[in-house]
């Protein structure tokens, strides 16, 4: 069982984001939730990556995802879109 999933909502607001830097390539999508709550592990235990719970996926092929998004700066437009909401009290 994962852990500390994201609720609906907080997915509902990230996936908008995912889909923008979206790629078509033919291959079968990936559990993007999936990938971020991994991601998002990672960011909260300061584990190494190779150290990521297998119900996550695939350690690399979640780093994998995870540099795609920062190269196409997914992360950079998701802290400017919650800096201009307004949404958390202080910038991030």
């Amino acid at each position: 069982m994962a852990r500390n999933l994201m609720s609906d909502e907080e997915w509902a607001f990230f996936e908008r984001f995912i889909l923008a830097v979206r790629a078509p390539n033919g291959r079968k999508p990936t559990n993007h939730r999936l990938v971020l709550d991994g991601i998002f592990w990672i960011a909260r235990t300061g584990a190494p990556w190779r150290d990521l719970p297998e119900e996550f996926g695939k350690w690399s092929s979640v780093y994998r995802q995870f540099r795609r998004w920062t190269l196409a700066g997914l992360w950079e437009d998701i802290m400017e879109t919650l800096n201009q909401s307004g949404a958390v009290p202080d910038a991030l």
